[in-house]
């Protein structure tokens, strides 16, 4: 079901730029990041019932360690006598001729993900085991049964491109993990693979967050 014209426009705002068919699909920064720092810092005592110390305090610190919050002034706004910043990573995808960029957040990856695709009204195929995620969060999320696909992912930026692969090599070469997932495509089913299995990408449900933070 397609969303009205005004959902549409809404939806549109928060996407930098378009998707096109052939485009490819780059995820920088591992997903579900800042989730993990979240429910790390507000269910320490449930956590030390398994894991170390240590281990809670890196989940604690996962979304600084890996995130994409270094910043640098925008040249731009710079030469208009203005004050913008923009992260490392969206400032490499840009130079680099990305055709669309979303800022990860609330719904996680699957959300970013449908969000791209429908603003775009395109297609696309991904292939899950190449999405980034930390060990990490795969462990949190097990012990509190969570999708970490649904999981607040601040800090991690979807990416839309032609060569994907030199704005891969850019990224690592400053530092930041970044992997091609998929490409886009002119027909309208959104399928997700892992392994010889692939399901339909849905629309977006509630952040996972929200189990753990009302309870």
């Amino acid at each position: 079901m397609r969303l009205g014209q005004a959902a549409m426009e809404a939806l549109r705002a928060e996407i930098t730029g378009c998707l096109k068919p052939g485009d490819e699909l780059v995820v920088a920064c591992p997903v579900a990041l800042k989730g993990t720092s979240v429910i790390a810092k507000s269910k320490k005592d449930k956590l030390a019932e398994r894991f170390s110390a240590g281990f809670i305090q890196n989940c604690i610190f996962l979304w600084d360690s890996y995130g994409a919050q270094r910043e640098v002034e925008s040249q731009t706004a710079a030469q208009a006598g203005q004050s913008e910043k923009h992260s490392v990573v969206w400032k490499i995808a840009e130079e680099a001729g990305a055709s669309a960029l979303y800022a990860m957040g609330e719904g996680g990856f699957l959300s970013a993900l449908w969000k791209m695709a429908e603003a775009s009204e395109v297609g696309l195929e991904v292939d899950f085991r190449k999405v980034l995620i930390r060990q990490e969060t795969i462990e949190v999320c097990e012990i509190f049964d969570l999708n970490p696909y649904k999981l607040q992912a601040e800090g991690s930026v979807l990416i839309g491109i032609r060569g994907g692969e030199a704005l891969v090599q850019r990224l690592r070469n400053e530092g930041f993990m970044a992997e091609i997932i998929g490409q886009t495509n002119s027909g309208n089913d959104r399928l997700l693979y892992s392994g010889g299995s692939a399901r339909y990408l849905e629309r977006p449900a509630a952040d996972e967050i929200y189990r753990i933070l009302n309870c």
